[in-house]
């Protein structure tokens, strides 16, 4: 639905050359929801407005939902749908007459069905008379969103699409945009700052920094590839008497040496009784650390596991939480 070749962007300013995005390779395949994360500044936004047509390449190729980037932009901008992040409805104008305007302006065969189907999957129903600036936060999102669907486009482009919404009109929005693809077949290229949409929403995630793609791929890959997983064991240690001291030194070097042989143990960190791994796929690694340990003659009273983030994905690759990126 996309394939990017080499696109690159570059600005003259006063001061010089900008190489806002600089040769940037990728994919997207038909019926995927793939997010696009990176600092602000890092080519993201440039590279969106590339790709829907709003800015011309100064060099690269892109193929955007079977149209030619450069030699057919009309092509593209009749196959896609965009919604902005400041979005797109007129704050006094009725919801009804933006999506007729919009319908309109694309062709769309028996208008007046298309509204009210679109107005029936995002609950925008007796709102047709309502100006936008009258509508709540999350129902000016549904409208952006219907504004963007109206003529059935196959890929949609959203920009931070739940930028300041709260919580529940956050999680009312996700079930939306899952519903365009699994009952739309739309394929979907989201930017968001918000790290919990990016993992629940999409299949496979870039990550640009400085201009170019510095890691791709599912969300789980990059949290494996990029942190291993954390896991916690609490040593229970056998009473000494007044060597106590001695016997948690004893226990914990014994385990230090048990963990010390597993290939999947990146890392050990021994904190008094405490022994904090990092470890590539935890999950399948809990049985052969328990082992282990069983037969260093060192028990076990507790052990916790806990994933990485995508914010630490995204720490390791660019030196900034996301979050931080986001302020």
């Amino acid at each position: 639905m996309i394939k990017a070749s080499g696109l690159a962007r570059t600005f003259t300013t006063k001061r010089g050359t900008v190489e806002a995005v600089r040769g940037v390779d990728f994919h997207v395949a038909r019926g995927e929801i793939v997010g696009f994360l990176g600092p602000n500044g890092a080519g993201k936004t440039t590279t969106l407005r590339m790709l829907t047509t709003l800015l011309a390449p100064t060099a690269g190729t892109a193929v955007v939902a079977g149209h030619d980037l450069r030699t057919d932009p009309a092509g593209v901008r009749r196959r896609i749908g965009y919604v902005a992040q400041g979005g797109g409805a007129a704050p006094g104008v009725p919801v009804g007459e933006e999506l007729g305007l919009q319908a309109r302006l694309y062709g769309v065969p028996r208008p007046t069905e298309r509204i009210a189907e679109l107005c029936a999957q995002l609950e925008l129903d007796g709102l047709l008379d309502r100006p936008a600036q009258a509508l709540s936060g999350g129902q000016r999102r549904r409208l952006d969103l219907a504004l963007g669907l109206v003529h059935r486009p196959p890929l949609m482009f959203l920009d931070e699409p739940t930028a300041g919404l709260d919580p529940h009109s956050r999680g009312n929005l996700w079930h939306h945009i899952r519903r365009m693809r699994e009952e739309d077949g739309a394929t979907v290229f989201l930017t968001t700052h918000y790290l919990e949409e990016a993992d629940a929403l999409c299949d496979r995630i870039l990550i640009i920094d400085h201009g170019r793609i510095v890691a791709e791929g599912t969300p789980d890959e990059l949290k494996r590839r990029v942190s291993g997983d954390v896991v916690t064991l609490d040593l229970a240690v056998p009473d000494h008497g007044d060597r106590a001291d001695a016997g948690d030194v004893e226990a914990t070097a014994r385990a230090r040496a048990a963990l010390a042989e597993l290939p999947q143990v990146r890392e050990a960190v021994v904190t008094g009784t405490s022994v904090r791994l990092t470890v590539d796929q935890g999950d399948r690694a809990l049985a052969q650390l328990v082992r282990s340990l069983d037969a260093a003659g060192v028990e076990v009273a507790a052990l916790r596991m806990a994933r990485p983030t995508l914010d630490d994905v995204f720490l390791t690759l660019t030196g900034r939480s996301l979050r931080e990126a986001a302020a």
